[in-house]
């Protein structure tokens, strides 16, 4: 085994892990409970208060002042193995990551100004997660029984998004837009062998950085009085710079990497036709991975992201059902320190989502929503045999379940 290229690909391993692993890439795809029940539809279809960061110009849906706040339990099932070629090392351990729950909040206000001006606030949880592959032994005696344990990599990335969305209707149409200011935070910390004494390991803490950036949402709908509206929304990139944690871990084996991982640019489009009862919606949007600073690094692709829902409503309760997919971002490169670095740290590879979700009011003020998403299993192997570490692929399989809920006040 090489042990210089063995302690490069730790280290990228390690950094890789630095990005969540949630449902479209590192996006949610939907924020609030109504929107996930309905597969993350919301470009043209108002959800009230929530609407803000999927279409900032649905607000001015809302009747006088809406209050929402709730969140979703988000629970990433993610095994991982190495595997190794027989004639260099005995077989790898298939690890699960302990991270495997957790919790995303949000809140949103919404009001009506004037009969053409709204105006509102929020804060959500885009976003926040990581990998947890340490086990009580360590990775010391499992590196003399040629284990890897994958490197008991423990890992945490969170970030919120706070925003004002302002808009203005006249007749049919509406327009907004929406300053973001975006808090992210990162933590790394993970295991590999000491340079100067075999059988022994060092503890690697790039330590916890925090930062602040800057974007914005524009949107737009019509409304054609029929049932029928249309909708359109653009989000910017925002850059974020995690000081020193990304680039110092790097620096333990010699790399020069940046501390840079840009939230990317989105553009969407959206239809949803309400018909009595009934509401059909179809969002199509693309995420621009590819433009990313950090992503574009591990040769993430963009994502064409296709959300269909429907709901029946009746009296003082709704149901809603959905289907979201977009093909993973993650794919296998040429370049095998690539593949390993996205599928041990990277595993945002799911693809295929079902949503099912209802709202119950128990007063024209009051109303609950729930909703469930399952992201269907999708198992991913790319070839690592060109590292020289005994391996000749990494198997990952990725799978989710979350329950949103969300409490609602108008007045």
């Amino acid at each position: 085994m090489n042990t210089k290229t063995l302690q490069k690909i730790i280290a990228l391993s390690a950094i890789s892990a630095t990005v969540l692993q949630a449902t479209n890439g590192d996006h949610l795809i939907g924020i609030g409970a109504k929107a996930r029940g309905m597969g993350g539809t919301g470009i043209a279809l108002s959800h009230g208060a929530e609407s803000a960061l999927s279409n900032p110009a649905l607000i001015t849906q809302v009747k006088n002042t809406e209050i929402s706040f709730g969140g979703t339990l988000f629970m990433p099932d993610i095994e991982t193995t190495l595997n190794a070629n027989p004639m260099a090392l005995p077989t790898q351990e298939k690890l699960t990551s302990g991270a495997d729950t957790n919790m995303i909040p949000e809140v949103s206000l919404a009001t009506k100004v004037t009969d053409n001006f709204y105006a509102g606030i929020g804060m959500w949880g885009t976003g926040g997660m990581g990998v947890d592959y340490s086990r009580d032994a360590g990775i010391t005696q499992s590196l003399a029984q040629g284990q890897f344990n994958n490197f008991d990599m423990v890992t945490n990335l969170q970030m919120m998004q706070f925003a004002v969305p302002l808009a203005y209707k006249a007749n049919n149409f509406s327009i907004a837009v929406a300053p973001i200011l975006m808090y992210g935070n990162l933590d790394i910390n993970f295991k590999m062998p000491s340079r100067t004494e075999q059988g022994t390991v060092n503890n690697i803490g790039a330590g916890l950085a925090q930062d602040f950036g800057l974007g914005y949402n524009v949107g737009m709908t019509y409304d054609f009085s029929n049932g029928l509206t249309l909708g359109a929304v653009y989000k910017s990139a925002i850059e974020m710079n995690y000081d020193h944690t990304i680039r110092n871990a790097a620096m333990n084996f010699g790399l020069q990497m940046s501390d840079t991982l840009e939230q990317p640019a989105e553009v969407g489009v959206g239809i949803a036709y309400v018909m009595g009862q009934h509401t059909v919606a179809f969002d199509y949007k693309q995420i621009k991975w590819s433009d990313a600073e950090g992503y574009s690094d591990v040769a993430w692709e963009d994502q064409n992201v296709y959300a269909i829902g429907y709901q029946y409503a009746q009296d003082n309760w709704a149901v809603r059902f959905g289907y979201n997919q977009a093909d993973s971002a993650v794919v296998e490169t040429m370049n095998p320190a690539i593949n390993m670095f996205n599928l041990l740290g990277f595993p945002a590879t799911a693809e295929k989502h079902y949503t099912i979700g209802s709202t119950y009011a128990f007063s024209e003020q009051v109303s609950l929503d729930l909703a469930y998403v399952y992201a269907d299993k999708s198992t991913k192997t790319f070839d690592i045999s060109q590292l020289e570490m005994g391996m000749d692929t990494i198997t990952t399989k990725h799978s989710e379940n979350s329950v949103s809920f969300q409490l609602n006040y108008t007045f």
